[in-house]
């Protein structure tokens, strides 16, 4: 069988095995100038490079879109001091860039005012925890809301929701006690998610306008859960966002 023809059937079966991107590298190496002069490996590495990168982009755009976090703007490059805005402690950002607290289990706490920057650090810390993880974002108040409702409607479902995000490598919840909780059901909602993730070394960031120390008062008739969710939320690290006067 002459090469051609050989080329040509490997790239039908790449093509068949949905490879697509190596396929067409196989192709056009094969019609290039340099094809015979290349090594095994490096020939290996020209056709299986461009498949690579094809798939981990797509299992990055998969997990944003899963995370709800997609077509967001955040860069960790931006989540810095300036004349706006302070981080502290100092090189706090530069600690969790590196995702160790992901791989580690650690929770984050990010505190600061209204529009203090606060969500964009957890959603450049959720994006580019998405190369890497398994992560989630979500607004708290509408977390508990609508797994009440599950759990209300259906508590197999709920049951099976509850353990989708125990598997989670990263659970963002915003605005983190931005209202007082009088319902009970959602209190033991966020007590559950927060305890069982705590137990299996799962990381979860909250972010927070009001201080921890607060967080007692907005959780009505359970100082038990409130004391277990203060305790979980602060646990490792705690960043504090404060604008320049």
């Amino acid at each position: 069988m002459k090469k051609l023809d050989r080329i040509n059937e490997l790239v039908d079966e790449l093509n068949e095995l949905k490879l697509g991107c190596m396929a067409a590298s196989l192709d056009s190496l094969y019609h290039s100038k340099s094809f015979d002069e290349l090594d095994a490996v490096s020939l290996l590495e020209q056709v299986i490079g461009p498949e690579y990168q094809s798939k981990t982009s797509q299992r990055f755009q998969n997990r944003l879109k899963c995370a709800h976090l997609s077509g967001g703007p955040q860069s960790l490059d931006k989540c810095k001091d300036s004349t706006e805005r302070v981080y502290l402690p100092s090189d706090i950002n530069a600690t969790l860039s590196s995702l160790d607290f992901i791989r580690e289990g650690l929770n984050v706490c990010i505190l600061g005012p209204s529009d203090s920057g606060k969500s964009y650090l957890a959603k450049a810390l959720g994006i580019q925890a998405c190369l890497n993880y398994r992560a989630m974002y979500h607004h708290c108040e509408e977390f508990l809301e609508t797994m009440v409702a599950l759990k209300q409607a259906d508590y197999s479902k709920y049951q099976k929701k509850v353990r989708f995000y125990l598997k989670l490598d990263l659970l963002i919840l915003d605005d983190f006690l931005l209202h007082t909780i009088t319902d009970e059901r959602e209190i033991k909602v966020l007590f559950e998610v927060m305890e069982k993730r705590s137990e299996l070394s799962r990381c979860t960031i909250v972010c927070s306008q009001r201080e921890p120390n607060s967080w007692a008062s907005m959780i009505l008739n359970d100082e038990v859960s409130a004391n277990a969710i203060l305790k979980r939320a602060t646990k490792h690290y705690t960043v504090v966002i404060q604008p320049r006067n």
